[in-house]
């Protein structure tokens, strides 16, 4: 039998806060500033919101990784540009689901790989995704390809993708996401099996041309692509932390593309400098206050249960998010599978129940550290949290880090509270993935280990009664709130600008696809 994909529907919430013009411009990456708009001269100037981490998929930090790989490499599908979710073909010439396990594919006879490693093969397809669910690869990102047996190959580029049971999240994630890029079996196996910053070899409509660290990666045409020629001759993409940052730099003409804050989005409904544009998109993304369930200081379930009691989202909401974002009620967005109506734990704070429950914890003088991303955003809540938590006398020290040294706290052990944001796809798989024991160490920050989440998130791709799916993953959401390891914040939207020359090419939830950007 033939099994049809569902589009899956998304959602709308709220997103965040600049910092000041002076901070901003402080914040600008070496070497930026004195330069025209970057749509002239066939150059397009982007903001990402952080530095590349990885060139490698299996290794892939997310989307700000993924922007580059989706220009250089290619997938079996890739997402496709507009307001609704859907996917169109890119390596795959055909492609079809001929049973609840098999997807049958061909690929494209007009792609080759760089440096003289030759045409891409079904081979390069299965080599692709084995490597992915691997265990000797210990890919951070295997939960994407959920339960992929393997690849039969069934000619140089005819291929069977063989599943050990169902997995809805295939066509929304698995193919069109992250672990769908295809790369090349022989570069790879000739380096050792893994890239770290440095592309082995290439396919796609882009080139990875430079990487300056912390100052900006350059794309460059591919000579040797066959398909739809990309709009521009170059791409440069420049990691900015702070969108306030950006929106300088923005209406200085010195970027094409950048998401802003959700305070300036009302200047901007009035009128866009240089008569740019502004789109205002809904978002995945969620945001949460987790803490540490393997520290010494946050044993104790009764504190981490005041602690939750004693956060006051919607305070949060308008001094972060200038009153513009909404609470959530869990990790997976309002119009998904498996969002709750409401959270556990009511969104305003009760100190009078977190005094209570802090008083039956039997912890005095308790002093706790929270870490931060040094963005505006993130530290303006984490003063309000310091602020209200202190309403109950606990005393928060808040530890700002920057980019690089905030993500690699994952597996810190002395990590106590933490205020997070991830990245999603549209569906709900995506979002239980990373809080299994499984991802203990990787992006389960929390340390939340639980057997019946555990068993929910095994089992709910598998479900094709949407209904029945919803009701797993509320009680998946439930679990997590239960524990006191987690206070849901928002799950934001995405409000972002261009410059009059550039044509951009989004995802549903305004995620830029850089290879589909055209010129106006």
């Amino acid at each position: 039998m033939k099994i049809e994909w569902t589009k899956a529907a998304v959602g709308r919430r709220g997103f965040l806060k600049g910092a000041t013009a002076l901070g901003a411009a402080a914040a600008l990456p070496m070497g930026f500033g004195g330069r025209a708009v970057a749509a002239e001269g066939g150059t397009l100037r982007v903001r990402s919101y952080g530095d590349m981490q990885s060139i490698d998929p299996a290794f892939s930090k997310g989307v700000i990784d993924e922007e580059i790989h989706a220009s250089i490499y290619n997938k079996l599908i890739q997402y496709k540009p507009g307001r609704e979710w859907d996917w169109q073909l890119d390596a795959a010439a055909m492609i079809e689901q001929v049973d609840p396990t098999h997807i049958k594919f061909a690929l494209r006879d007009d792609i080759g790989f760089t440096g003289g490693h030759g045409a891409m093969t079904a081979e390069d397809v299965k080599f692709s995704f084995e490597r992915i669910v691997a265990e000797a690869t210990e890919s951070p990102n295997k939960p994407d390809m959920g339960p992929l047996s393997h690849v039969e190959v069934t000619g140089e580029r005819e291929g069977t993708i063989v599943l050990n049971e169902p997995f809805a999240p295939l066509w929304t994630i698995a193919l069109p996401y992250i672990t769908g890029n295809i790369v090349s079996k022989n570069a790879w196996e000739a380096a050792g099996g893994k890239a770290t910053t440095d592309p082995l070899a290439e396919s796609g409509p882009y080139l990875r041309a430079s990487w300056s660290p912390k100052e900006k990666t350059v794309l460059t045409r591919n000579p040797d692509w066959k398909g739809e020629a990309p709009a521009w001759d170059t791409i440069e993409i420049l990691p900015i932390d702070d969108e306030n940052t950006a929106e300088i730099a923005f209406e200085a003409g010195e970027l094409d593309f950048t998401r802003v804050s959700l305070g300036s989005v009302a200047r901007y409904r009035d009128g866009v400098p240089n008569g740019g544009t502004l789109l205002e998109y809904p978002s995945l993304y969620y945001a949460w206050l987790g803490m540490n369930l393997d520290h010494p200081k946050l044993q104790n379930q009764k504190l981490r249960q005041a602690i939750q009691h004693a956060i006051d989202v919607p305070m949060i909401m308008e001094a972060a998010y200038f009153g513009a974002a909404e609470p959530s009620t869990g990790i997976i967005a309002p119009g998904l599978a498996g969002n709750r109506s409401k959270s556990l734990i009511p969104p305003q704070a009760n100190f009078e129940k977190a005094a209570e429950l802090l008083a039956e914890s039997g912890e005095t003088n308790v002093t706790l550290k929270l870490d931060t991303l040094n963005k505006t955003t993130f530290t303006t809540a984490a003063q309000v949290i310091q602020a209200t938590l202190a309403q109950i006398g606990i005393t928060l020290e808040v530890n700002v880090l920057e980019s690089g040294a905030f993500w690699a706290s994952a597996d810190n052990e002395d990590l106590q509270l933490v205020l997070n944001r991830y990245s999603m796809t549209p569906d709900p798989y995506y979002a239980t993935a990373w809080f299994t024991s499984e991802q203990v160490g990787h992006w389960n920050w929390e340390r939340f280990s639980n057997e019946e989440f555990d068993k929910i998130h095994n089992s709910a791709y598998q479900e094709t009664d949407p209904e029945k799916r919803a009701v797993m993953y509320q009680r998946a959401q439930d679990l997590m709130e239960e524990s006191g390891a987690y206070r849901f914040l928002t799950h934001e939207a995405s409000p972002m600008v261009h410059s009059a020359g550039v044509v951009p090419a989004l995802r549903p939830d305004g995620l830029a696809l850089l290879r589909y950007f055209g010129k106006a």
